[in-house]
């Protein structure tokens, strides 16, 4: 296991919310977290004024690897022996209702579930949840949305096209700001370990909605299988031309260099030649987006060399390379950060894959790393009174018991002795019914409450500190989406089918079916058809603190 426990439950998918989406399907920028809610009721500029609750971390652990502001994890090379107890008593004296949504195989019923049952003994009291799967989710969403019952909460994506975000929130959901700002969050001290930078992403028109869900601030790397690499030198390079070279070398007969989910491979080209994460902010305070630089073109001019070349393995419909980099048949893939080391290891216990750090295309250039958003959305509560809003709070803060904690035993591991056993080193491990009714169960909790991450692979410590080493190097190039924790209506609306119009032009010219005159066409397609609409509603929400993109 690799940060809390998601990681091994649909982790692929699961922190491809928080960053650059992973998968052939979409590409980062139709993320936008759910922040400001417009500026023609000045929502902006109420965001920017709300009192964000007051942070206090969880003093009860301390880390073997210190994490820092600059989005560096902390990281634990064993799970503490005596877990500390983060609430005082169990939160619900009453059912709940949740809509949440899972990227692992839906779990057991609760009637038949024993962790789920264990978990509601924990509570209190049952909590009862719809859960989605991907894809669906938006419209199971939008049917609850609309009928006379909603549930007790429901998770808000950050990035399934949900609109009207503002006007939605402000019908049907309660406003939390008295709850939740300022020092009115210490009540509940889970809550109040959330970083500020996650706060931020759950508030709309001046309001806080609920409380966020963490996950690691890191987005996409690539990744390479060391003992196939070492045939050509490494997986680590310092121009693009020389990982040309090693991509030539390395493919031979049914061996490949690169998996072939062409867009995610796309954004790591694009980051050596120094296109923006998203949007890249001018001096003047305009946006340009990532599709209208020359470096975004240059590396699609790159993918497309690359692919006549011969280097990429050939079915564009692969789900899922892992397998293939494991066994050397693929050298290299893109997955959703450096933690993801843990997703190789569970096929291959004595793989430690490499990760390779950006480098400028031509050797001199400064390279980028696009970090992820941090977030994966909020989890607003439907309106109701003051009572079951406090108990609603105090199941919200349960669930978001940090790493270490009792409480995030049993949300994760459930039971000692039933779901899980401790190991020699006093790490939790699944046991075979542990590994029956957690997966689906683990997926759909953390996608709608989650403490913030942290770095943790019980079984391989030194990974962990392998993995810290990788997320400093990365930090080095750091670049943020500046229109992170902004919110764009249209982007919402309609930004994922321009996205996916774009990206479709795109493969065309990167496998050739295209020349790369048709990227100018499809370019002005993209910004007739919402882009420059959407640039417009993120500039006028840009907060004054974002900095002008460097050069």
């Amino acid at each position: 296991m690799s940060g809390s426990t998601s990681s091994r439950f649909g982790r692929r998918r699961f922190l491809g919310l928080s960053g650059a989406a992973v998968g052939a399907a979409v590409f980062g920028p139709v993320l936008t977290s759910c922040g400001d809610g417009g500026s023609s009721a000045g929502g902006a500029k109420a965001s920017s004024e709300v009192a964000l609750p007051t942070y206090k971390p969880f003093a009860g652990l301390r880390p073997d690897l210190p994490g820092a502001e600059t989005g560096l994890e902390p990281g634990f090379l064993k799970f503490p022996e005596n877990a500390i107890a983060s609430v005082k008593a169990p939160p619900l004296k009453n059912s709940v209702s949740a809509l949440t949504e899972t990227f692992a195989t839906p779990p057991p019923p609760m009637g038949s579930n024993a962790m789920w049952q264990a978990l509601n003994q924990s509570l209190g009291a049952e909590l009862r949840l719809t859960i989605g799967t991907d894809p669906g989710y938006p419209e199971k969403f939008a049917t609850l949305l609309a009928s006379d019952s909603l549930p007790d909460l429901m998770w808000l994506p950050p990035n399934q096209g949900i609109p009207n975000v503002g006007p939605m929130l402000e019908a049907k959901f309660q406003d939390l700001t008295k709850y939740l700002s300022g020092d009115a969050v210490l009540e509940y001290p889970n809550l109040a370990a959330l970083k500020p930078a996650s706060w931020r992403t759950a508030i709309v028109n001046g309001k806080i909605w609920g409380a966020p869900i963490p996950s690691t601030p890191f987005g996409q790397v690539m990744m390479g299988n060391p003992k196939t690499w070492a045939k050509v030198g490494g997986l680590q390079c310092t121009s693009a031309e020389e990982f040309f070279g090693k991509c030539k070398e390395l493919t031979r007969g049914t061996n490949y260099a690169l998996e072939p989910a062409l867009i995610n491979m796309l954004h790591m080209f694009g980051e050596w030649f120094g296109a923006p994460n998203g949007w890249r902010v001018n001096a003047d305070r305009s946006l340009t987006h990532l599709y209208e630089t020359d470096n975004y073109k240059a590396a699609v001019e790159y993918a497309a060399k690359l692919w006549a070349a011969k280097v990429f393995y050939p079915d564009l419909n692969l789900a899922d390379a892992t397998p293939k980099t494991v066994n050397g048949q693929i050298a290299a893939q893109v997955t959703v950060g450096p933690r993801a080391t843990a997703d190789f290891r569970a096929l291959d216990p004595s793989l430690f894959v490499d990760t390779l750090i950006p480098f400028g295309h031509d050797g001199k250039a400064k390279p980028v790393y696009d970090m992820g958003y941090g977030t994966v959305g909020f989890t607003p509560f439907k309106k109701t009174d003051e009572g079951r809003i406090r108990e609603l709070l105090a199941l919200v803060d349960y669930l978001s018991a940090p790493f270490g904690t009792k409480e995030f035993l049993q949300k994760n591991f459930g039971t000692e002795g039933q779901q899980y056993r401790l190991d020699g080193q006093k790490n939790p491990v699944l046991t075979q019914a542990g590994n029956q009714q957690a997966p689906g169960l683990v997926s759909a909790l953390q996608i709608m409450t989650a403490p913030e991450s942290v770095i943790f692979n019980p079984a391989f410590p030194d990974d962990t500190r392998k993995i810290h080493a990788t997320e400093q190097e990365l930090l080095k190039y750091a670049m943020r989406n500046p229109t992170a924790g902004t919110y764009s209506d249209t982007s919402s609306k309609v930004g994922p089918k321009l996205t996916e119009q774009f990206r479709d032009t795109i493969i065309d010219i990167v496998t050739g079916r295209q020349q790369l005159s048709a990227y100018d066409d499809a370019l002005s397609r993209w910004k007739s058809g919402g882009g420059d609409k959407m640039r417009g509603e993120f500039e006028s929400v840009l907060p004054a603190s974002v900095p002008v993109t460097p050069n």
